[in-house]
């Protein structure tokens, strides 16, 4: 096998993936070259012939990458983030266990984030599909260079929502829960193998490990659930 191997993710991953990697690199022996970046930013550099091994996207990029022969074989779901609604650490906690809940909270609210990344996308879908795109559009405070929690932490919106494994370790904010179960709440990321790596063994035995039960368990601690 390879004795390092280049790892492309989404940066929303980060707090699983450094956890997860030192577990892989100390059972394989193998290291692990990780490198984070916007998802849309990877996407271009793997287009544009990116040197690398395995990348963990979204499913919605991954996708394409197979169809245009950028990644090899066929993609493993590893990773379900969450999407939840965070608010300030000392207000009043919102309810929004259900559609029309969530859909009061964002309409009492005089103003709301979300970011331009993975999350943030399927915010702006999701508010396309409950009808609000309009009205939050003059009130919405998008999160650039940060977190959508350190927006709310920070005073300059009363909620937001964003992916509960880049929520949780902001001081000053607080995780009201998940979007409600019935909606889409999730971003699903998956792995793949690049097809400059296809025949590969340290590569493909890092994606298997992605679905392990230890990194599963790692998922779940930082707010995650395995795919």
């Amino acid at each position: 096998m390879a004795a390092e191997i280049t790892v492309l993710s989404g940066g929303a991953m980060r707090r699983f993936m450094v956890e997860a990697v030192p577990l892989f690199e100390r059972a394989s022996g193998i290291k692990v070259a990780l490198s984070f970046g916007r998802t849309r930013a990877l996407i271009s550099e793997i287009e544009a012939g990116a040197a690398f091994d395995v990348a963990l996207l979204p499913r919605w990029a991954i996708d394409p990458l197979v169809a245009a022969g950028r990644l090899a074989g066929a993609p493993v779901d590893v990773v379900r983030s969450l999407v939840g609604l965070v608010a300030p650490a000392k207000a009043p906690t919102p309810d929004v266990a259900t559609a029309d809940a969530l859909k009061r909270v964002l309409r009492a609210a005089r103003s709301i984030s979300y970011s331009k990344g993975p999350s943030g996308e399927h915010v702006a879908w999701l508010l396309q599909q409950l009808g609000l795109a309009p009205e939050m559009a003059e009130k919405t405070v998008f999160a650039v260079g940060r977190t959508v929690a350190e927006v709310v932490a920070a005073g300059e919106a009363e909620v937001g929502m964003q992916q509960i494994i880049e929520i949780l370790p902001v001081a000053g904010a607080v995780l009201v829960g998940a979007l409600p179960g019935d909606l889409p709440n999730y971003v699903l990321y998956s792995a793949g193998v690049a097809a400059t790596a296809a025949g590969n063994a340290a590569a493909k035995a890092f994606v298997a490990a992605l679905t392990s039960p230890e990194a599963e368990d790692v998922i779940r601690a930082v707010g995650a659930e395995p795919a």
